[in-house]
């Protein structure tokens, strides 16, 4: 059986965005007789048939969402999926989810995929791999076919549309600068996430508050990985100097802070003061000492996506309102891993 062509394939082969080949196989008025011919003509050769869910770009309305997110296990990324399908359902969108698992080929794979016709929009969180290859092609071309994109949390600047985040540079800042007021002068710095966006944004608000209060940097106290795994295998390294202090960039490395930290016979927070970006149900009741957390606010930020993408999928035809991006503010939850001023 002859294989089926997509309206990607077609428009590839001719040369011509989707948008075109939707509206000339539709026979949209904005399309010249001619063009519709060959594009007719092109998509009866190659065994072309309607996708069942419809794509016409001019009236399409399968009132679904796809979102992306790298991966199921950070809770973060859970309490944003439930701020999306909060906003979703009660706006009548259905959300289809897929994990990229960090890979660029998944990542684009689901993409292609599901912009044929399945979905309206995205709400997408970018891979670990894309953002060290710093390859966003892929978004960019979802786009320019007429399907928008709202993206939240790891974001590519060189990419225009939607963005959702949360103020990192500030909140490593302010975080910093907390625990330089209850008199940490050697704060550590451990990270797993420093191949990505927040990663880099959160280690230099760090730098930033040491900078400002004249506290030289010691490069023998900062991790700086790639991954969880690496980050776990040198962490300990790191108690071999004098420390009083931690910052943590990501849930996995505030509880391995923490796990390390009363291992190697800290008292915490007596000896160590530990802050990290995590929210999730272990960091907050299942340690014991409880983790003082830089909160995320992933059910706002889901909620917030959601109603941008809708409110650009309902906008009125002809109407391009310009792109934005929107920052949800932390907020420092104390707990008791920090001493009290």
């Amino acid at each position: 059986m002859k294989a089926k062509a997509t309206l990607k394939q077609i428009a590839k082969e001719l040369g011509v965005s989707v948008s075109t080949v939707s509206k000339a196989l539709n026979d949209s008025p904005e399309i010249s007789e001619q063009t519709k011919v060959k594009i007719k003509e092109y998509a009866k050769l190659k065994n072309y048939k309607p996708n069942v869910i419809g794509l016409n770009l001019k009236n399409r309305k399968t009132k679904t969402i796809g979102v992306i997110i790298p991966n199921i296990l950070n809770s973060f990324f859970a309490k944003v999926f439930s701020g999306i399908e909060k906003v979703a359902d009660k706006k009548g969108y259905n959300v289809i989810t897929c994990i990229s698992n960090e890979s660029l080929e998944k990542e684009v794979h689901t993409l292609e995929m599901l912009s044929n016709g399945t979905i309206d929009g995205f709400i997408l969180s970018v891979s670990q791999e894309a953002q060290k290859l710093q390859d966003y092609n892929h978004f960019s071309e979802i786009i320019n076919d007429g399907t928008p994109i709202v993206m939240f949390d790891r974001i590519a600047d060189e990419v225009d549309c939607d963005k959702v985040v949360v103020d990192d540079f500030d909140s490593a800042l302010n975080s910093t600068q907390h625990l330089i007021d209850l008199g940490c002068k050697n704060i550590a710095l451990i990270s797993s996430v420093d191949n990505i966006s927040v990663g880099r944004l959160r280690t230099e608000g760090y730098l930033k508050a040491l900078k400002d209060n004249n506290i030289p940097v010691n490069e023998k106290i900062i991790l700086r990985t790639d991954s969880e795994e690496v980050m776990k295998a040198k962490i300990e390294g790191i108690f071999d100097h004098k420390i009083d202090g931690i910052f943590a960039l990501d849930e996995n490395d505030s509880v391995a802070a923490l796990r390390v930290s009363l291992k190697k016979g800290f008292r915490v927070p007596e000896d160590i003061s530990i802050i990290g970006f995590a929210d999730g149900i272990l960091a907050s009741r299942r340690l014991s000492p409880s983790l003082t957390t830089v909160s995320q606010h992933g059910v706002e930020i889901g909620e917030v996506a959601a109603k941008r993408l809708i409110e650009r999928l309902e906008e009125p035809e002809g109407t391009v309102s310009e792109y934005e991006t929107i920052v949800i503010k932390t907020k420092l939850k104390e707990r008791e891993s920090t001493r009290k001023k």
